[in-house]
């Protein structure tokens, strides 16, 4: 029988990040990528992939951790490189690093709850597709992406969160980036538009939904309380003194991993419902991310005139938005995956 101790020393190497990392979103890029190393170890490894193997629970649990226990170790520093070099790339080259990045990143969690990845030659492909691009009159807001029944985003949707996909679904690339709250500056400045509703805590387990959701909605209160109940599926909402407020579940432990349709501001600490309602459906942001992420990549390899043009030129909105998003996707992508690997070791 193995035993833990490994595992219960990284533990509190990973679970113990400073303060504002945890409490305020601030980020500290030397801590995520330490609490990472602390995973470089292929006996602690081992041990934390037999604890997801046996919980899951999954036959040769203990042959299946060994055998995965340095792809693991692999995927993590392939993906830590991939960001270390897209900290000092050109802007012309950034997507692709971060896709790649990110790639490494997910196989990795992918590991911790499929031991057979890579099952099957149908997983390896990237799983949507973009469509072709007219050169003229081209704007980066209303290209799309297409989701393919098999390939790497529909897989780790179901196996980290549960979400099956659905073939030939089409999602714009300006409605995917009003999913990133942090870009709420440019979408201000550049369209007059407010797109999110802070929703700040009462106490540690309460959210307050201000009235004017009510607005945004077009709902009355009842109205309100029925829809949010529909979408949120991970508190209970009610009205107090007329003011409404969303309680957590005690079995919930809300993460900004897993809070959609709530969108967490890594860099404020906050949670935000989208003030479209149209948005508030479950979509975690790490999907967000791997799409966009795949069609700046696309554009960056293939699509190179256009691409230098609007990087050299100014010429359109989509520069700001683009350069902004890719400096938050640095920061955020493996602040959320690193969450995903402290749920593993935590056991949640």
């Amino acid at each position: 029988m193995l035993d833990n101790s490994d595992v219960s020393n990284t533990q509190s190497l990973i679970l113990c990040p400073n303060y504002y990392l945890e409490v305020n979103g601030l980020l500290d890029h030397r801590f995520i990528w330490q609490s990472f190393n602390a995973l470089h170890a292929a006996n602690t490894t081992q041990r934390l992939l037999y604890k997801c193997y046996k919980k899951a629970p999954i036959q040769d649990a203990e042959k299946k951790s060994y055998e995965n226990s340095y792809p693991f170790i692999y995927y993590l520093e392939h993906g830590q490189n991939y960001y270390k070099l897209a900290e000092n790339a050109p802007l012309s080259i950034k997507p692709v690093l971060l896709f790649y990045g990110m790639v490494q990143l997910l196989k990795a969690c992918l590991l911790t709850v499929d031991p057979q990845y890579p099952e099957s030659t149908s997983v390896l492909a990237h799983g949507v597709s973009t469509r072709k691009r007219k050169k003229q009159s081209y704007e980066f807001f209303h290209d799309e992406v297409k989701v393919q029944k098999n390939g790497l985003f529909s897989h780790f949707s179901n196996q980290m969160f549960h979400i099956r996909q659905i073939e030939g679904e089409k999602l714009s690339m300006g409605q995917l980036l009003k999913r990133i709250p942090e870009l709420h500056n440019l979408f201000s400045l550049h369209f007059q538009k407010d797109l999110y509703i802070k929703t700040p805590l009462k106490d540690k387990s309460t959210f307050i939904i201000p009235n004017e959701t009510l607005d945004a909605y077009h709902m009355t209160s009842q109205r309100l309380l029925s829809f949010i109940e529909s979408t949120i599926p991970f508190g209970t909402i009610y009205i107090e003194s007329e003011e409404i407020f969303l309680s957590l579940d005690t079995n919930s432990n809300l993460l900004p991993l897993t809070s959609s349709p709530l969108l967490f501001h890594l860099y404020e600490g906050e949670f935000y419902l989208p003030r479209e309602r149209e948005l508030l459906t479950i979509f975690p942001e790490v999907m967000v991310h791997y799409l966009i992420l795949y069609n700046l990549s696309m554009i960056s390899r293939y699509e190179t005139e256009w691409w230098s043009e609007l990087l050299h030129t100014y010429s359109s909105n989509d520069y700001p938005f683009i350069r902004q998003f890719l400096a938050i996707s640095a920061d955020k992508v493996p602040y959320l995956l690193y969450l995903f690997l402290k749920g593993k070791i935590k056991g949640d």
